[in-house]
């Protein structure tokens, strides 16, 4: 096999050991914001491109409050509901618009708590990255041509999705919206 597929199956393996931190194991202690950053980095480091690319940034976490979808920091200290919203704005800033996962969480925590809501996200996150290992490494076996096509499927799938969560949260909230007037 080629230098390509090795790494695809080493990622493969690193990523289906991942499941993301439980509720109860995130730092209950306050974090400042470079030690938001370190631990953010960590945890998201399997959804990374590359080695070179980050997912989250200061900038990023200070639009985030500015924009009204994080909650402002305690005397620039951030809490683990902090860590719980950033590791979930983070992995679905990928398929989502902002202003569609701010509209996404404020309905969930209007109905759970940010740990329940959080512990489901993750439980989600683990079953999808299963599924999707156990995909590649399905396709492995075939070589580069299947792997090939393997990315082409879930490219076309993850755009399906996409394309459905939109319409999904477009009519919750022109329903809303409706509702309000």
């Amino acid at each position: 096999m080629s230098e390509a597929v090795d790494k695809i199956r080493a990622w493969t393996r690193e990523t289906e050991q991942y499941t993301p931190v439980e509720w109860n194991r995130l730092p209950e202690i306050y974090l400042y914001m470079d030690q938001v950053l370190t631990y953010m980095n960590k945890q998201l480091a399997p959804f990374e491109r590359s080695d070179a690319s980050s997912l989250i940034t200061s900038s990023m976490i200070n639009n985030y409050v500015k924009d009204g979808v994080l909650p402002r920091p305690e005397q620039k200290k951030y809490s683990r509901e902090h860590l719980a919203m950033l590791t979930v704005i983070c992995l679905l800033k990928q398929v989502l618009s902002i202003p569609d996962i701010d509209m996404l969480m404020k309905d969930l925590l209007s109905t759970e708590s940010n740990a329940n809501m959080y512990d489901r996200f993750c439980a989600a996150q683990t079953a999808a990255l299963q599924n999707v290992c156990k995909r590649v490494d399905e396709a492995i076996p075939e070589g580069e041509a299947a792997l090939s096509r393997l990315a082409i499927e879930l490219s076309i799938e993850a755009n399906a999705r996409r394309t459905a969560s939109e319409r999904i949260l477009s009519e919750l909230s022109a329903t809303r919206k409706e509702n309000k007037k």
